[in-house]
């Protein structure tokens, strides 16, 4: 009985010592990329003509799909 009361006292006292910490991440590190807004993001959003650019991407990518439908639909079949 006296044994584990001991045990589990002794395993609380060593879980409650142990300190979880974090390092700051080092800059010069191969591994670590520039942060804040816009930083992650595959484009540069602050160039001249990104939105015409951005629009002209969507546009295309979202209607290609029901342009190539109504094109198969209208087409003559031999």
């Amino acid at each position: 009985m006296f044994a584990s009361v001991a045990r589990a006292r002794l395993a609380n006292s060593l879980v409650a010592r142990r300190a979880f910490s974090t390092t700051r991440a080092q800059l010069s590190s191969p591994y670590h990329y520039a942060e804040g807004p816009r930083s992650n993001i595959p484009f540069n959003p602050l160039t001249r003509f990104f939105f015409i650019r951005y629009w002209a991407f969507m546009i295309t990518g979202f209607g290609a799909p029901f342009a190539i439908a109504v094109w198969q639909t209208h087409k003559t079949r031999p």
